[in-house]
């Protein structure tokens, strides 16, 4: 069962590094520091749905590292 929940962990969290850089921002550093005016956007298609994977893919992960704590 531990290997199970460690290899479960090694894969989602590869996966997430990938849908977290696959997400296109289109904002560079000078956002982070305000010089970049912020208009709401709502996504659409693929980008939507590598948002909602992403937040999946966090939550496979999270559930594996909880679970270790107790196997």
């Amino acid at each position: 069962m531990a290997n199970i929940l460690q290899v479960g962990q090694v894969v989602s969290g590869i996966l997430l590094i990938l849908s977290i850089l696959l997400q296109h921002r289109g904002t560079g550093l000078g956002g982070a520091f305000g010089g970049e005016g912020v208009s709401y956007r709502s996504r659409r298609g693929v980008e939507q749905l590598l948002f909602r994977g992403t937040i999946l893919l966090a939550a496979i992960f999270l559930v594996c590292s909880v679970a270790q704590l107790f196997v």
